[in-house]
């Protein structure tokens, strides 16, 4: 579930699905809707996403995941992902990451897609990918926009092999975020990256964007044509390990009864 506000032309989307903001299906298509909508609507300057409570985004639902019960399904959810992605990637506007709290997964993806990612800084806030642990790869669209967001081969391999969950210090030091800002200047900090950008004669952010991002992107389309990655996706999704390994760490985030 996303919520939509307007401050300043400014559209801020929220993350709000339960206590780790996890990302869903209906959470893509609403971004999707929010993106075109940007997209087309000159009065409008760019995008914020933020989250509710003490998360950012946990990432994908596990539940989701869990339910997928033939490959069908996988490719299906997946097909639709990374052309969602991919349009979030390469919106027009600037899309800043304000992350207010834990952020880990697909959360750390819709973060690599964005322009710039500041986080809140707060000693128990962790921010890391760690599906190596569980047995999950990144899809093609995945895959790539986090090497685009990081910029290096090296710290790719970093995050990706070590899985480790760092708090926003090392997070920046690392370059996996652009700043550290107190709570209460998290938004604002937000406000001014976008309009300092998008508030430029004839918009050249626009142009200068889309320039940046066009390599990524065609690389991106040709892997989905030309490579079999439904058939790994589904394997792994299907699996008995991961599917028990994604079982036992649902079952660690309940509230004990």
């Amino acid at each position: 579930m996303l919520k939509k506000e307007i401050q300043d032309n400014i559209v801020i989307v929220r993350l709000a699905d339960g206590k780790t903001n996890a990302v869903t299906m209906e959470t893509l298509k609403l971004l999707k809707e929010i993106v075109v909508e940007v997209n087309e609507n000159d009065g409008l300057r760019g995008i914020i996403l933020t989250g509710e409570g003490r998360f950012f985004s946990s990432g994908f639902s596990l539940p989701m995941f869990i339910g997928f019960e033939t490959p069908g399904e996988v490719i299906s959810f997946f097909g639709g992902q990374e052309e969602i992605l991919m349009d979030f990637f390469t919106c027009k506007k600037p899309v800043v990451c304000a992350m207010n709290g834990h952020c880990a997964a697909m959360g750390l993806i819709l973060a690599m897609a964005s322009d710039y990612r500041i986080v809140k800084n707060h000693p128990k806030i962790k921010l890391g990918m760690s599906e190596i642990k569980i047995g999950l790869g990144l899809s093609i669209a995945q895959s790539a926009i986090m090497r685009f967001g990081l910029d290096s081969d090296k710290k790719f391999r970093d995050v990706m092999y070590f899985g480790e969950m760092m708090d926003v210090t090392k997070a920046r030091d690392m370059e996996i975020v652009d700043e550290v800002v107190e709570e209460e200047n998290l938004i604002t900090r937000a406000k001014q990256i976008i309009s300092l950008w998008i508030d430029t004669p004839n918009r050249a952010f626009i142009q200068i964007k889309q320039t940046l991002k066009a390599d990524t992107v065609g690389r991106i389309k040709k892997a989905l044509r030309e490579e079999a990655w439904q058939e790994t996706l589904a394997h792994t999704l299907l699996s008995k390990d991961v599917k028990a390994t994604l079982e036992f760490v649902q079952a660690t985030m309940e509230p004990k009864k």
